[in-house]
């Protein structure tokens, strides 16, 4: 049986890297974990100076094919291992991190929504909403690229609800495993 793919989405600083730690570490060896970060595009190929002109609030900052594919691979089961992206130098690492198997797989990211073909992966989407000023590039790419998501969600959370909010949602993930168990 496939995994359980959860989508976390939201904008930047809203909290979504946090949840899906705290979910990780609430399921254990259950869950395992992405991130769409890890899927930038690999830089490399340019200059650094030329690196730190892009745009990291667009959606085409993400290597797409990559993720699709990784994604596929995982609900398969034959993902090795997953991209490890180094901010410091926005290029890929070598060496991905190693992944393993698992029935629950919590990605977060500010755009997993904003590709209908990709709606359709997750057994659940969860929206963080958040009162977080951005600053001026982030905002724009926010409303145009981020906000709109949240009319694909399947739930929608405050990340200020802290601990309440992670029970809430430990809950409605752990009805999912639930499901595919056979009743006793």
């Amino acid at each position: 049986m496939p995994p359980h793919l959860v989508a976390i989405v939201g904008g930047s600083g809203s909290g979504k890297s946090w949840i899906a730690q705290h979910l990780h570490e609430a399921f254990g060896n259950d869950a395992g974990r992405l991130s769409l970060e890890d899927f930038r595009l690999d830089l490399s190929h340019l200059p650094p100076k030329e690196r730190e002109k892009r745009n990291f609030d667009h959606p085409e900052a993400i290597d797409w094919p990559l993720f699709r594919q990784s994604v596929s691979r995982i609900r398969c089961g034959d993902l090795e291992e997953s991209p490890d992206y180094d901010f410091a130098t926005r290029t890929r690492r070598p060496a991905g991190k190693p992944w393993r198997p698992c029935r629950l797989v919590l990605i977060d990211g500010l755009w997993l929504l904003h590709d209908v073909t990709l709606r359709d992966l997750y057994t659940l989407s969860v929206f963080v909403e958040s009162t977080e000023e951005f600053q001026r590039q982030a905002a724009p790419m926010h409303n145009q690229f981020v906000a709109p998501q949240l009319q694909h969600a399947d739930l929608v959370v405050h990340s200020r609800r802290g601990n309440a909010m992670i029970s809430e949602l430990v809950a409605v993930m752990s009805r999912l495993l639930r499901k595919e168990s056979p009743t006793p």
